[in-house]
């Protein structure tokens, strides 16, 4: 995999992920990425990859066969009653 690449940025302020990098990664035109700062450099990662991981992160702290969207769906009810 391509690791490294020499980008320009266009006077829009637009970049050109280099095509290897993209395929490499399985990126999609249009596909969504997520950009932070992180020790003085820009790090995309692929919005689909972020959220596995989170997801991934999540799943440690709640008990396996639990549903947390019908345990919030049912707070709420009993919040309007």
């Amino acid at each position: 995999m391509m690791k490294r690449a020499h980008v320009t940025m266009a006077a829009n302020g637009r970049l050109v992920i280099p095509a290897r990098m993209r395929a490499a990664l399985k990126m999609e035109r249009g596909g969504a990425l997520l950009a932070r700062l992180e020790g003085g450099a820009i790090k995309l990662e692929p919005l689909d990859t972020v959220i596995r991981r989170v997801q991934a992160n999540v799943r440690r702290y709640v008990p396996e066969g639990s549903d947390l969207a019908a345990e919030l769906n049912e707070d709420r009810r009993e919040a309007v009653d």
